[in-house]
């Protein structure tokens, strides 16, 4: 964690924020959508490729939250909730977009996908940025889940509603293509191995 970001809320602080959004208080809805906006939209540019579909999925994302907040289960986990849900409206665009032959744009630049501590100069992080966003993106989703967000596998699996062996092996296999274009020096450390904690 960089001296820069603010540390993770105590989850009582967090369980304070979901009770009193759910009662109607949009201050308390505003701090959990400040704490989580950068995190989803990053991953939903990982796999989208594209910075306005993730804006605008990210944005999509909280509207939908707002308005299922009734329904979140208070003690379970709201990260991963606000991510199945951001992962529900990814799946759903691509199946608009399928309809109507549109195309995402390709945009495949380096950005920040949780591997640049590794890397020193942009060319590199460019071939790694190349490398990831050439997974498939079913793996790349899980991966990125893992790696970047440090979620367990179990929340993996339930985000992209999915079992936990799935999300394990669609980690593995990630890992393992990536292991086949990159030097594993490159690779951020446990990422050469299929980790079997989480």
């Amino acid at each position: 964690m960089t001296p820069d970001t603010d540390p993770p809320p105590e989850p009582t602080e967090e369980n304070e924020w979901i009770r009193d959004a759910q009662n109607g208080d949009q201050s308390a809805f505003a701090h959990l959508v400040e704490r989580y906006w950068d995190r989803l939209y990053r991953w939903l540019y990982h796999i989208t490729r594209d910075r306005h579909t993730a804006e605008d999925l990210t944005q999509e994302t909280f509207l939908k939250a707002l308005a299922a907040l009734k329904s979140f289960r208070p003690g379970s986990n709201f990260r991963a909730w606000v991510f199945r849900i951001g992962h529900n409206n990814f799946v759903n665009q691509k199946r608009a977009d399928r309809r109507t032959k549109h195309q995402l744009p390709d945009d495949a630049a380096a950005a920040d996908i949780g591997i640049e501590a590794a890397v020193e100069n942009r060319e590199t992080l460019e071939v790694v940025a190349k490398a990831v966003a050439e997974l498939p993106e079913d793996f790349r989703a899980a991966l990125t889940l893992r790696v970047e967000e440090e979620l367990s596998f179990r929340e993996v699996a339930k985000i992209l509603n999915t079992t936990e062996e799935t999300a394990r092996w669609r980690v593995f296999k990630a890992r393992q293509k990536l292991m086949k274009v990159l030097a594993p020096e490159l690779l951020p450390p446990g990422a050469a191995t299929g980790e079997t904690n989480g």
